[in-house]
């Protein structure tokens, strides 16, 4: 399935349905109740146009939130993603009861989602160079950083060294899954220990950072590519901004934890709108990826 193709199936999906079309909007000629409003400019945008633009408003530059398979389809040359450890599910060690038991949040985001995890990965190619690629969805209980993301991590890093595969991680995380309690923060030392050893070997990781990345993920292999990216305007940080100001009782600068933020501070790398994201990480690769392996990609 082409690109276009899969961000055309979004329209009979995500909308929101409004009584009628925007003002001076050709009502007769659009489907009903296929309009978006955008969070940054306010716009009310017509389905159709954010696929042309991979959910980018033409106006303000706001990327939308995309899920895993969308980002899998934008990102991998059509047909070369191949999934591994989709069989892997996770379980409820504490047998963790708040609000809601874990088990029931557990089968209310697989419904959600279409996954049995918050993350796919696999082989692929980008621009016809070969790598690892491994995708967070946020969808599922906010692509928190259980047992089973963290092994996930862990595989592609070690699937990526054993083939001397450059490696891109896509992360959306609102921190560690804290239903699983210390099992859980024990995936930061796991999936940093693999990430080490990747670049031990002198192979390529690129860590791209969308909205939101946040707690556990940020303190841990998000922040260790050898370089890190950003899409414009996503929020990327330890603690929530709200926590940051209840706890230093001081009101925070506008646009703290915003990726530009973190560009002006050096925290990152680059700022790559997603439009530009596949040039840029080919020709990342072929930087960091020595000439002889990136003959055998070309």
């Amino acid at each position: 399935m082409s690109i276009a193709d899969w961000f055309t199936a979004r329209e009979s999906k995500r909308y929101t349905k409004l009584g009628e079309a925007p003002a001076g909007s050709a009502g007769s000629d659009v489907p009903d109740g296929v309009w978006v409003k955008c969070d940054g400019c306010k716009r009310i945008i017509y389905e159709g146009e954010l696929v042309e633009t991979l959910r980018v408003c033409k106006t303000c530059g706001f990327h939308f939130d995309l899920t895993a398979n969308e980002r899998v389809a934008m990102l991998a040359d059509e047909g070369s993603f191949i999934e591994m450890d989709a069989d892997i599910t996770p379980c409820d060690p504490l047998e963790f009861v708040g609000a809601k038991a874990y088990t029931d949040q557990l089968a209310s985001a697989a419904q959600k989602s279409g996954r049995n995890e918050a993350l796919v990965s696999g082989r692929a190619s980008i621009d016809g160079r070969p790598v690892v690629l491994a995708v967070m969805d946020f969808r599922f209980i906010a692509a928190s950083m259980g047992s089973v993301v963290g092994e996930k991590v862990t595989r592609a890093f070690e699937l990526a060294t054993e083939e001397r595969l450059p490696i891109v991680i896509v992360t959306a995380s609102g921190g560690a899954r804290m239903q699983e309690g210390m099992i859980s923060l024990m995936q930061m030392a796991k999936t940093s220990a693999a990430a080490r050893r990747h670049s031990d070997a002198g192979l390529a990781f690129i860590s791209v950072l969308t909205n939101p990345t946040y707690g556990g993920v940020t303190a841990s292999f998000a922040v260790l590519g050898d370089v890190v990216i950003a899409e414009p305007g996503a929020m990327i940080g330890f603690a929530g901004p709200a926590l940051v100001e209840q706890t230093i009782r001081q009101k925070l600068p506008k646009g703290f934890q915003t990726s530009e933020s973190l560009m002006q501070h050096g925290m990152i790398d680059d700022i790559v709108p997603r439009p530009l994201l596949n040039d840029r990480i080919a020709t990342l690769i072929d930087y960091m990826t020595p000439r002889s392996r990136a003959g055998e990609a070309s």
